[in-house]
């Protein structure tokens, strides 16, 4: 007698794959508690503030927007349209 695992094991990949990522490391996630005021006076009045967090992956802030389908982060925005990011650390000044 043969079995067939492979439509098993194929939808146990495919589920498996769509599981999302609630592992340990929530300070990619974390929302900021307070904003800096800065920021609150760069952003463009339609964003909601209440829910930021800052992405160290492109050092800049995003905001949940929650749509008519679906919530999901979007690049914090100035009313001129750019995000707002952090700029890079200065390098070090060399000693002569």
């Amino acid at each position: 007698m043969k079995y067939r695992v492979t439509p098993a094991l194929a939808l146990v990949l495919t589920l498996g794959a769509c599981a999302s990522g609630t592992g340990s490391d929530t300070s990619r996630n974390a929302l900021i508690e307070e904003l800096p005021e800065a920021v609150r006076a760069l952003a463009a009045p339609h964003q909601d503030l209440t829910a930021v967090r800052f992405g160290p992956e492109g050092r800049c802030y995003w905001y949940r927007h929650e749509g008519p389908v679906e919530t999901t982060f979007l690049p914090l925005r100035t009313r001129a349209g750019r995000p707002i990011c952090a700029r890079p650390a200065a390098p070090p000044a060399e000693e002569a």
